[in-house]
């Protein structure tokens, strides 16, 4: 199988195979920890839901990306771009926990485009610092 992975379009095929199937259950943890359907929403032409929702499929392909980029197996990189995303997920936590003057979720829910784009910025910006932090084994 080693061999098989020194092609490098079947280690580029792997790996992309492997982001993908990983953003789908990424997502749909996110799904579970908010309180609105994000796709119900996007349907309905809520920007804020949109925005949050893009930028925390942005964060989650940027950590893969370093994650690609600094690992030579497909477990290891797997590996820490699940640690990465438990690292944005708990900043959606600490987002939520640092604004005691409303609820994230139900603004966004609102379509507050102000809120939605501010959880935009969060799940980039911090993807590039969770990204920077992975390491080559």
């Amino acid at each position: 199988m080693e061999q098989l992975f020194e092609i490098d379009f079947v280690y580029t095929a792997a790996s992309f195979s492997v982001a993908v199937l990983a953003m789908v259950v990424f997502l749909a943890i996110f799904e579970t920890v908010t309180k609105y359907n994000n796709w119900q929403e996007i349907k309905k032409g809520n920007i804020s839901v949109a925005l949050a929702t893009g930028g925390k499929i942005f964060g989650v392909a940027n950590i893969f990306r370093f994650s690609i980029q600094h690992n030579d197996s497909i477990l290891t990189m797997l590996i820490w771009g699940s640690f990465g995303f438990s690292l944005l997920l708990f900043a959606y936590f600490i987002f939520e926990f640092l604004t005691p003057r409303f609820k994230v979720d139900s603004e966004i829910a609102k379509d507050n485009r102000a809120v939605g784009f501010i959880s935009f910025i969060i799940s980039v910006g911090l993807s590039f610092v969770i990204g920077a932090g992975i390491i080559k084994n």
